[in-house]
């Protein structure tokens, strides 16, 4: 009867929105390694479920199952090796005792916790970039009308902030002052570009003057009017290449995925500039991929480049590597780090650098380990050295 009258409550107090959390423990049961079980509401796609919390002496393992599924799965635990439970609600906190005799007693006591329980599954992240007002968001198809992110639009509205999060870490590292012009290279649908441009005017309070530069006309005419229609007046995209663009007077300079030797023209574009921030995500690492199977060199690393996959993965590796270290000639500090991207590419390296000072010494160091590093590789020539005249 004790037990029917726990489950009951239980039923009560989460149909009633009192529902805190729940716990079994004392297991006297035959699954081996199970100490307790915590149980809370969440909520999944507008669903309410029961989240089982399984602790074992060496694990935990999360499992989430319907309200009355769950419920069910409580009741027979009761019946099934726990000898304790304790059920918290916003009114009180009913705890259900088995003893050894297998008498049972319940007892009801104040509530613990008073306060409404959030049921997020993951709870709210407070993101740079909400949905609320956002009419380029619209436009671009990542809202409807009323701000809701569509359901096939959740990874790309995930990477805008992902995207935005990286960025406002590495802009905090500038004086306000040199925000002044933003150039995006390879800016496509401006997905991003519109996402940074909001960040920049209504989160940091700025006036830039942000850029896209974008070949496919198609692409510039569509920005350039949802970028009137949204109120945008300092964001702008033009037609052209990444290697014909004048970067002049660039204050921040981002290409993501610039394919093979444009990210080459980017980081160019960016250093003669003398732009305070240089932002890559590089993809298709042809140009040296095509070096080392050219030469062959001879080194402790040829078992593993003689597989295709191994060398593509080495030949990116080197290709980025080679990158940061001729930032970093130019009195760039760089960090190279994992940048979420889109379906085709699901991972890339962020290569960033941020403008220092150059010291001859280390430029030197720097020359000489370029050296040493193309002869392991057998690479003739990098194409960002040869752009700079290194070579």
């Amino acid at each position: 009867m004790q037990t029917n009258q726990f489950i009951n409550s239980l039923s009560e107090s989460i149909s009633q929105n009192t529902f805190v959390k729940l716990s079994l423990g004392n297991y006297k049961g035959s699954e081996e390694g199970l100490k307790n079980i915590y149980v809370k509401q969440i909520l999944i796609k507008r669903e309410e479920k029961l989240n089982f919390t399984y602790r074992y002496k060496t694990r935990d393992i999360t499992k989430n199952f319907t309200i009355e599924e769950g419920v069910n799965l409580i009741h027979q635990s009761l019946e099934n090796g726990f000898k304790v439970a304790t059920l918290f609600t916003n009114e009180f906190d009913l705890i259900w005792e088995q003893f050894n005799n297998q008498k049972i007693t319940l007892r009801k006591i104040n509530p613990t916790q008073k306060a409404q329980v959030s049921l997020d599954h993951d709870r709210s992240k407070k993101r740079l970039i909400e949905t609320n007002a956002k009419a380029y968001l619209h436009e671009l198809k990542i809202t409807d009308a009323e701000g809701n992110v569509y359901k096939n639009a959740q990874d790309k509205y995930k990477q805008i902030n992902h995207y935005v999060d990286i960025l406002s870490s590495l802009i905090k590292e500038i004086p306000a002052e040199n925000l002044k012009k933003v150039v995006d290279m390879g800016s496509g649908k401006g997905y991003l570009t519109f996402a940074l441009y909001d960040y920049l005017t209504n989160v940091l309070a700025l006036k830039p003057s942000v850029i896209g530069v974008e070949f496919r006309p198609d692409m510039v005419e569509l920005c350039n009017s949802i970028a009137q229609n949204t109120g945008f007046d300092g964001l702008n995209f033009v037609e052209g290449t990444i290697e014909n663009y004048d970067s002049t007077d660039t204050y921040i300079l981002i290409a993501l995925h610039a394919c093979d030797t444009a990210t080459d023209d980017a980081i160019y574009k960016g250093i003669t500039a003398e732009a305070d921030l240089i932002v890559v995500a590089p993809c298709c690492h042809k140009q040296i991929r095509r070096e080392i199977e050219k030469n062959k060199a001879s080194n402790e690393l040829d078992f593993l480049t003689k597989y295709g996959i191994f060398l593509e993965r080495q030949a990116e590796m080197v290709t980025d590597g080679i990158r940061a270290m001729i930032l970093e000639y130019f009195g760039y500090k760089t960090k190279v780090f994992q940048f979420i991207s889109d379906a085709h590419t699901p991972k890339n390296v962020l290569v960033v650098g941020i403008k220092g000072k150059v010291n001859p010494k280390k430029q030197a160091e720097i020359l000489e380990k370029l050296k040493a590093t193309k002869a392991y590789f057998g690479i003739d020539y990098h194409h960002l050295e040869r752009l700079l005249a290194l070579i």
